[in-house]
């Protein structure tokens, strides 16, 4: 792979890494709720799954997502209500616990297991890495080639949202926050719940 056609991929993925969605979403309610390593970890979280889409594009299996519609309308449908349902966890949320660092041992589990699954339950991005690697990808590629694709797909889309933690957990952007914890709660809950009906309905 030339430096040229790198740098090609480096673009468009960042452009698609910096798209706002429900990854963003989830990744600034991490980093809220529980501080800068959960935001952390859900950022590396997510960007496995997208890794893991970027892998199953180039071993063929993404075609077979995209060609089969009761497997992707499942798994948009199961996406939709994994949106739902941490919309209503937020809405539910008591007053000013949304951003209280608490340390809980639960909560690392948590935010590993939604920063992946937002992504694994997303069948668009299916169609995002057969788009974009039918641009890059060729029948006599080499294994290095596609390992540095998959690598350069995982390596920006965590390193993002990484930045986004970082900035939105730092203690004088949190100090500013805390005291709008129940607005903040309702309207992430209405943002994901929102989501989740967009995503069903398009």
């Amino acid at each position: 792979m030339t430096l040229t056609v790198w740098l090609s991929l480096v673009a468009i993925c960042c452009l698609g890494a910096m798209s706002p969605g429900p990854s963003l979403v989830v990744v600034l309610r991490h980093s809220l709720g529980n501080g800068r390593s959960h935001g952390i970890l859900t950022s590396i979280c997510h960007g496995t799954g997208v890794a893991i889409w970027a892998v199953l594009t180039i071993w063929g299996l993404g075609l077979l997502v995209t060609e089969t519609p009761l497997l992707y309308t499942a798994l948009t449908y199961a996406g939709a209500g994994y949106l739902a349902w941490m919309g209503v966890k937020a809405l539910r949320a008591k007053q000013n616990s949304a951003l209280q660092v608490e340390g809980k041992k639960s909560a690392l589990a948590e935010a590993a297991r939604d920063g992946i699954m937002i992504s694994l339950l997303n069948p668009k991005l299916a169609i995002f890495f057969l788009a974009l690697f039918s641009q890059f990808v060729t029948a006599d590629q080499s294994t290095t080639d596609q390992l540095i694709m998959i690598a350069t797909v995982f390596s920006i889309d965590t390193l993002w949202y990484i930045i986004v933690a970082l900035i939105i957990s730092h203690p004088r952007v949190l100090r500013s926050l805390e005291k709008r914890a129940t607005t903040i709660n309702r309207a992430t809950g209405l943002v994901l719940i929102g989501l989740a009906l967009r995503v069903v309905t398009l």
